[in-house]
């Protein structure tokens, strides 16, 4: 039986939104010291505070390329406060699922989107009630236990 699923080797063979927007309106770098994997998005935001594109570079495994190429999927066409509500869980769902020694890939999307948006906010003087009390240079747990294996 394979290990993953046809939606996250389709993401990781054939991944959207590659790249670095020029110019970007946020940029959001992060890194896990649990498995190297690095993981940077950069956001565009039109005037309506509406994510318009977002791009990805990551060095890691095919599960943190998957996550990257999901997300970004995910926030192009969102609300900049929607964006902020995207949970490492909403992404794992929308792959179909990943193997639970992986999970942490889909929390480094997660916190790279948010230190994207952070960055956006302190560039424009903007406050989300999403990034209340968040800290880009933070360390997190990247093995969030709240998602069941299947």
């Amino acid at each position: 039986m394979a290990v993953y699923n046809e939606t996250v080797m389709e993401h990781f063979m054939n991944p959207h939104n590659v790249g670095e927007i020029e110019n970007a309106d946020g940029k959001g770098t992060y890194g896990s010291p649990v498995c190297g994997d690095m993981m940077q998005i950069t956001i565009k935001v039109d005037e309506n505070e509406k994510i318009t594109d977002a791009k990805f570079k990551t060095f890691g495994c095919g599960s943190a390329i998957a996550s990257s190429s999901m997300a970004t999927d995910m926030i192009i066409g969102m609300s900049v406060e929607e964006a902020l509500e995207l949970s490492n869980k909403k992404i794992v769902e929308e792959l179909g699922g990943l193997p639970a020694a992986k999970i942490h890939c889909s929390v480094l999307a997660e916190h790279a989107i948010k230190s994207a948006i952070y960055d956006y906010a302190m560039k424009n003087g903007k406050e989300y009630a999403g990034l209340e009390g968040y800290d880009p240079n933070a360390e997190e747990d990247h093995h969030h236990d709240d998602i069941e294996e299947e």
